[in-house]
């Protein structure tokens, strides 16, 4: 109760095709995906995804040697 299941998702997709029309959605499908992409690049400054800056992280933990005190 309370999921979105096929049905209600090719409703949703039905009444927006009917509209935008076919010919728009590739369009607005690319813009969404673009501003997801720019979106995520926001929240890490330097540009990076999370998977590169967790293998960074391994990589030099395994290059530097542990301190002993």
């Amino acid at each position: 109760m309370g999921g979105i299941g096929i049905s209600e998702m090719l409703i949703v997709g039905l009444i927006i095709m009917l509209l935008f029309g076919a010919r728009c959605l590739p369009g607005i499908a690319r813009s969404f995906g673009t501003s997801i992409f720019e979106f995520k690049k926001a929240l890490n400054p330097d540009g990076s995804s999370r998977k590169d800056v967790s293998r960074d992280q391994t990589q030099y933990s395994k290059d530097t040697p542990a301190k002993k005190e």
